[in-house]
């Protein structure tokens, strides 16, 4: 009899317990789906951090190199080239930072004429007015009587989702008479 009994507790507990299973699904989609917000707040930020600062980032250099290397093309004395265009333009009547003349900032936010040039968001240059995406900025300094400074800074117009620092880029260079 006793082995009755306790047959009779098992099926007993099981009855007791057959509802449950959908209560308990219910609430591990609710806290799944409570974490998998968390997790796409971290996937957006990520994203927009990736943007900024890998690709956004990436192009800055990029064009920054590339007006370096347009202006390492110089002769050394040469003040005639106008390097705000592309390709750059040799002419009498230059305006002022023409060529490798001693001037300029690394300033985007107030850029010195004749040491700034803009480009679109597939790096070809385009004038002030128009719809730029890159700033590139330069500075030429004297180190040494025969010894130049060529430092040259690009910034992004503006970052994806973000208020903070925008992606700038900064690449120097010396060039020296007579290479």
């Amino acid at each position: 009899m006793k082995l009755q009994g306790s047959a009779r507790v098992c099926v007993r507990n099981k009855k007791s317990q057959a509802g449950i299973s959908l209560v308990e699904t219910m609430i591990a989609l609710c806290l799944l789906l409570i974490a998998a917000a968390g997790i796409m707040t971290m996937a957006a930020v990520a994203m927009s951090t990736t943007e900024n600062q890998g690709h956004l980032a990436a192009r800055t250099a990029e064009y920054a190199q590339d007006k370096m290397e347009q202006l390492l093309a110089l002769q050394y004395q040469d003040q005639l080239t106008d390097t705000t265009q592309f390709p750059a333009v040799l002419g009498a009547a230059c305006p002022p930072g023409c060529g490798l003349q001693v001037g300029g900032g690394l300033d985007p936010n107030g850029p010195v004429p004749g040491y700034s040039d803009y480009v679109d968001r597939n790096g070809s240059p385009v004038p002030a007015g128009a719809n730029w995406q890159y700033i590139r900025v330069w500075q030429i300094t004297q180190v040494a009587p025969n010894l130049i400074k060529i430092s040259v800074l690009t910034q992004v117009r503006y970052g994806i989702g973000r208020t903070g620092a925008l992606p700038t880029s900064v690449v120097s260079c010396l060039k020296s008479n007579p290479f």
